[in-house]
């Protein structure tokens, strides 16, 4: 049925005249075509109400996060049941309580025995010496306190009655030279770029423990500290170049300098053209064989552009890489060649949506995208190629049924291809080969799910402290979000990596290779041992 209805004029008398024929059995000649009209009016607009329907729904979870989208879940909604539901879940293994080895980050005192020590004779046998077992009994004491403490050094002061003469005690090492330790900037950018706590809620959370912070004052140390361990930013991004695999995705951001260049912009341009007015942060995953990093972009840039400025530090003599992400075109790099895989969750969640307007084939395409999956889950141990040949077995013949069936819909004509479900399916036919490509070349993972995490971390800034004010401002968090999420990737605590690198701030500016957070720790035990 095309869009295009040919127009008929009808009032309300002719509705009811027509309507008092076809009761009479007495239709003209000319009804037919009135009635055909009204047949394609009825259905149009059923399809009209059903897409607002689901776009509406799309805009709630964009708004307010899904409930859920695993299948057995979306399929109790319909009343059906997943093929594999008949099988029983074990239980989730839990954690239980958490070993003493799990607070590696906590001070450790060592308590002795007041009396006995190790190889002296046993008071209550008299026959053997004593000795340490290996495991030691342990107390584990969790104590609150603010994000940074302080400690008030009273240094008594006397002065002579007769002369004025006046003498001081000396403050102890621990005072320090300065009023701010220089783990303190290192502290406050974790927590504001790696878990979103805006400035003000700090100073409040602050000046309610009676240790007043200000917001100002947060952002000197956090910009004094950017300063100091910049040389390592620069090598990430030339470190990350080199990747084999790419995923990139964006999210959008507020930045006020920017989007008032973009007001300006627009009143000084009266021609009405076309031009960029978005603002977004970009993030981009990218893995080697032996680490994964995170970088971050904030700007008017899309994702593409963003890839293409990190791919043009890429070695020359490099093997064209693996470029995961949505499929949009913007988030593609210009110039730089890829081999572009599409990500299946995206593609799956097409039909997320329509389970309750669609649930026969809905539920088809959630059971094949379970499959494919629990097939992936279980390839998490092996290398690229043994990954490419499992897939290929147990993979390639789910996916070739699921293209049939897709096109089967579409070239039957059982879907209406302007339809939500016609668009669904036309989503995923048009980016076939993209979609699939994990099946053809070694490497190439099935979603961009790993993209979509790291988002999270810019997106709970967003949430939590609004804005950026300027993109220098911009560039820091991005630059501490980059390192701090690849400390994780590494199993390295992003705390401690940012206070190492300002401690060895000089040392860093010399070779900045060698203090990227997979291989600190080892530049850190050369300095020790030299």
């Amino acid at each position: 049925m095309s869009d295009q209805i040919p127009c008929v004029e009808l009032d309300v008398e002719g509705l009811l005249a027509l309507g008092e024929r076809a009761e009479g059995h007495s239709l003209q000649e000319s009804d037919y075509a009135k009635i055909k009209s009204l047949v394609d009016t009825v259905v149009l607009q059923y399809w009209a109400m059903q897409g607002r329907d689901i776009s509406m729904k799309r805009v709630l979870r964009m708004m307010f996060g899904a409930c859920t989208e695993k299948t057995r879940n979306l399929l109790k909604r319909t009343g059906k049941k997943k093929g594999r539901e008949a099988r029983k879940k074990g239980k989730r293994k839990g954690h239980g309580r958490r070993p003493s080895s799990a607070y590696w980050g906590a001070d450790r005192e060592q308590v002795a025995h007041p009396e006995l020590k190790a190889g002296d004779r046993c008071p209550e046998c008299s026959q053997s010496n004593l000795y340490a077992p290996a495991r030691q009994s342990q107390i584990i004491r969790l104590v609150a306190q603010p994000l940074v403490a302080a400690t008030v050094f009273e240094l008594e002061t006397l002065r002579c009655a007769g002369c004025g003469k006046v003498f001081g005690a000396q403050p102890p090492a621990e005072a320090g030279e300065e009023k701010y330790d220089p783990n303190v900037g290192p502290g406050l950018a974790v927590q504001r770029y790696g878990y979103g706590m805006a400035m003000n809620r700090i100073e409040q959370m602050q000046d309610d423990c009676g240790i007043p912070l200000p917001a100002g004052t947060q952002w000197e140390l956090i910009r004094d500290t950017y300063r100091e361990i910049y040389p390592v930013w620069p090598e990430l991004l030339h470190q990350a170049a080199q990747a084999d695999l790419f995923h990139n995705d964006d999210t959008v951001t507020k930045i006020l300098a920017v989007e008032k260049q973009i007001r300006e912009e627009a009143e000084e341009d009266n021609t009405g053209g076309k031009r960029r007015t978005g603002v977004f942060t970009t993030g981009i995953v990218a893995q080697r064989s032996d680490v994964t990093i995170a970088v971050f972009f904030s700007g008017r840039r899309h994702a593409g552009e963003n890839l293409q400025e990190l791919l043009d530090k890429r070695g020359e003599n490099l093997r064209i890489p693996i470029q995961m992400s949505d499929g949009l075109n913007r988030n593609v790099p210009a110039t730089s060649k890829t081999h572009q895989a599409n990500c299946n969750s995206h593609a799956r969640r097409e039909f997320v949506d329509l389970v309750e307007h669609f649930p026969e084939e809905s539920a088809h395409v959630l059971e094949v995208f379970g499959e494919l999956y629990k097939n992936d889950a279980q390839t998490k141990e092996m290398d690229a190629e043994q990954r490419l040949r499992f897939h290929q077995q147990h993979s390639n013949k789910l996916m070739a049924g699921f293209r049939k069936w897709l096109e089967g819909k579409m070239q039957g004509r059982q879907v209406e291809p302007n339809s939500s479900l016609g668009k669904a399916i036309n989503y995923i036919l048009k980016r076939w080969k993209k979609l699939t490509l994990f099946l053809l070349k070694p490497g190439v993972p099935i979603d961009n799910n790993v993209a979509e995490r790291i988002l999270k971390t810019a997106i709970r800034h967003r949430n939590n402290s609004l804005f950026y004010n300027t993109l220098n401002g911009a560039h820091i968090g991005d630059m501490f979000m980059s390192l701090i999420l690849t400390c994780r990737f590494c199993g390295v605590a992003p705390f401690a990596y940012l206070v190492t690198l300002r401690q060895y701030a000089k040392h860093l500016a010399e070779d900045p290779s060698a203090w990227m957070p997979w291989n600190y720790q080892s530049t850190l035990e050369t300095i020790a041992g030299g």
